[in-house]
């Protein structure tokens, strides 16, 4: 018995010269969470379209729960749910209603999708605005109304394309629970996220995709390994000095100093004794410090130094936190 409810292989999507995806492979193991990773453009969503058979690939294959994408977009649609990067509600109707249109639209008996319909706007929040049309939502309820949607069905898999963006953190955490109680409950899920945070609580693998590869994978605590067991981390009193100090530093570092603004990152086995080296040499170069930190490395870490970017970096525009 195949053990993956979602695998692709060798996706290839073009958008003109522009290439989308460029062999992607993915598996996820059923009743679990894979967080995909990425800088913007990475390929994330065309890949998430591809798997929820809203695109075609140029190349590869790919299965849900055994259903072929190409073969049986209508099987896979049945045992899926999606929710995008944007709400996608009906603004001219309803909250409630909203909900009940996604169960007519999956096939679920009225009686089912009317009480699942009122569990979730409990869950979200949405009890009083309920019955008023989605047009006098926030842009922050549309994003939970649209969550809340993909789940009405209660679909074995699903596909969470940075399900948490526009969010305040109270709303995101309550999308973090109710994805932690799909998945108690055997749901498999594909999480495209910007948040490391979220990454880091919710997903059993990782997979960090860019320029439409995946270029690393394993489980949170085995991507942080790979670089080490501390992060030093050097702030001094401008970006000139900290490249003059990245610079310095790599006489005395086994990996190579990161410079972020002000801040100079190195990632090592043995933090203590690297810290002192540091200390006395930028002391000899005059190099004057504003502070120095030891640290466990996290995902942020991990993205940074597999694409050059950090995820932060790629959610300054959509980090506006509405209600």
């Amino acid at each position: 018995m195949n053990d993956h409810a979602i695998q692709a292989e060798g996706l290839v999507k073009h958008y003109g010269e522009v290439k989308a995806l460029d062999g992607l492979d993915l598996e996820v193991a059923t009743g679990t969470v894979l967080g995909v990773l990425g800088p913007n453009g990475a390929g994330k969503t065309t890949g998430v379209h591809i798997l929820a058979t809203i695109l075609r690939p140029d190349q590869g294959r790919a299965r849900i729960l055994g259903h072929d994408v190409i073969a049986s977009p209508e099987a896979v649609r049945q045992v899926i749910g999606l929710a995008g990067q944007f709400a996608a509600v009906d603004e001219n109707l309803t909250g409630r209603e909203n909900l009940h249109l996604v169960g007519k639209l999956t096939h679920v008996p009225a009686s089912f999708y009317r009480n699942r319909a009122a569990e979730l706007l409990e869950r979200f929040d949405l009890v009083d605005a309920a019955d008023r049309t989605a047009k006098t939502y926030s842009g922050g309820m549309r994003r939970r109304l649209d969550v809340a949607a993909a789940l009405v069905h209660r679909p074995p898999v699903l596909f969470l394309d940075e399900p948490t963006t526009g969010l305040d953190p109270h709303s995101r955490k309550d999308v973090w629970e109710t994805v932690e109680e799909l998945v108690s409950d055997g749901t498999t899920v594909l999480l495209t996220t910007q948040y490391l945070e979220e990454a880091d609580r919710l997903a059993d693998r990782i997979v960090v995709v860019d320029h439409g590869r995946a270029i690393a994978e394993g489980t949170p605590h085995q991507l942080k390994e790979k670089l080490g067991t501390t992060v030093l981390e050097v702030e001094l009193l401008g970006p000139a000095a900290a490249q003059q100090a990245a610079m310095l530093l790599q006489r005395v570092s086994p990996t190579m100093p990161v410079v972020d603004g002000s801040r100079v990152e190195l990632t090592v086995d043995d933090g203590r004794r690297l810290l002192v080296e540091v200390v006395r040499l930028l002391d000899q170069e005059g190099i004057d410090t504003h502070s120095l930190a030891l640290r466990e490395p996290s995902l942020d870490d991990v993205f940074l130094s597999l694409t050059g970017r950090r995820a932060e970096d790629q959610t300054v525009t959509k980090r506006k936190e509405v209600a």
